[in-house]
Order: C-alpha cells, then structure tokens, then sequence
C-alpha cells in the first residue's frame, strides 16, 4: 500500500486532502501540531493514523519520521498567519511563521528524501499561497514564507528529478476554511467581487489537485506551481 503523510492534516484543506489521498488507496498519516483529538478522529474515519508533526521543533519532525519509516508522498501543508503591519509584527511572531511555513517544511523533506532516493521513486507536494507569487499587503512574513516555497519547490525538483522524484507546489487562492472565518460577511463580498469565476474556493479543490499531481497522470509534471484560485492571480 503506499504511504503518504500530509502535514497541518486536521485542518480545512489538510483533512480534505487526507480523505482524498485515503479514497484513492493510500494509508495516510495524518499530521498535526496540537489538534490531537481532531486528527485522531479523522485518521479513525479514513483508516490512516494521526501522528504528532510539529514542524516548527526538529526533534518532534525526527520522532514523527522515525515512527513513519519510507513514504512515498510528502504534502507539506502546514501553514500559520498573521494580519497585520510588517512592522507590528513581533520578531516571535516572525520567526514562527517562517519556521512553521517554511524552514519546517524544507527540514521534513530533508528527513524522508533518503529513502526516496534510495527507492528511485517519490513525490513532493508544497502547499504556498497565491500571496507568495504576488505578495499580500498586511501579510508580509506570510507572503515571504510561501514565496520561499515556490523557490524550494523549483530548485529541489531540479535536483531530485535524477532520482526519480518529482516536486510540485499547489497554490491556492482565496479558500472557504476556519481561518477565513475571521471575515465578515461585508468583506467576503468584496473578495469574491475579485475573483473571475465568482465564487471561493473549497478545500476539495486543493484536494483534487493535490490527488492528480501526486498521480501517475502528472509523471512528466515537476517544478511547477499549479494555482488553484478562481482566476484571481494569472
């Protein structure tokens, strides 16, 4: 059976690329940083298995490979934000949404490229933001993190591609999940009015892409940032 593992998996767009990685014949391990009793849940209902990834602390990112062994897909979807002025935010705050977003990220794909490598075969997935490829006023360091991974999805495809993994980044635009929720109703309108197709993403949207990218239709398709957002940035 093969093996995927997705990072931040008890959230909005996590559990719904668990359920559809788990309905196309993977066993999932379902990440999570302090939602327990929600990815326990999930790995439950999909016959996977919540594993605690805190991708901000290395030893909590060794134990979690440790208990895994060799995976043959790693979706990095971890990811924290912050609105505010660049210069209101704490170094603390900085710092945190740089470790989790990014430097996580690249230290939990240093973990299981080995066995990868070893195996010839592989996929990576990196979930960034519409904001990395054009910046997000009030989201600086949110925008600065998800702009490195585009960067280290292109430059690691290019090195790893030899070895038979492929690497590809999904970029989502403006998605209907919990962290939204923080809108109001006057200013969801607003947004939507940017969007050309009209309507917000849902997190199966993010799913989907992720199942073709990590499928054997996508095997000549690596380095690329694939954006999933309605027209809003083209």
């Amino acid at each position: 059976m093969k093996k995927a593992v997705v990072t931040g998996g008890s959230g909005g767009i996590g559990s719904a690329i668990c359920r559809a990685l788990a309905e196309n014949g993977y066993y999932v391990y379902v990440g999570y940083a302090s939602s327990a009793e929600k990815a326990a849940l999930l790995a439950a209902e999909i016959g996977g298995e919540s594993l605690e990834i805190d991708v901000s602390d290395v030893k909590s990112i060794d134990a979690a490979c440790e208990k895994m062994g060799a995976v043959n897909l790693l979706v990095n979807n971890a990811g924290i934000s912050e609105i505010d002025l660049f210069t209101a935010i704490s170094e603390e705050k900085s710092s945190n949404i740089i470790n989790v977003n990014l430097v996580g990220a690249m230290e939990l794909t240093r973990k299981l490229l080995p066995s990868m490598i070893r195996e010839k075969s592989g996929c990576i997935i990196n979930i960034s933001s519409m904001w990395g490829e054009v910046g997000a006023s009030c989201e600086v360091d949110y925008s600065a993190s998800k702009a490195g991974i585009i960067g280290f999805t292109k430059a690691l495809a290019k090195e790893v591609a030899p070895s038979g993994i492929r690497v590809n980044c999904i970029s989502p635009g403006f998605i209907m999940t919990e962290m939204n929720s923080r809108f109001s109703v006057e200013d969801l309108e607003l947004i939507r009015e940017e969007i050309p197709l009209g309507i917000f993403g849902e997190p199966r949207h993010i799913a989907d892409a992720v199942v073709f990218l990590a499928s054997e239709k996508a095997e000549y398709i690596t380095g690329q940032i694939i954006g999933v957002n309605g027209g809003m940035v083209v």
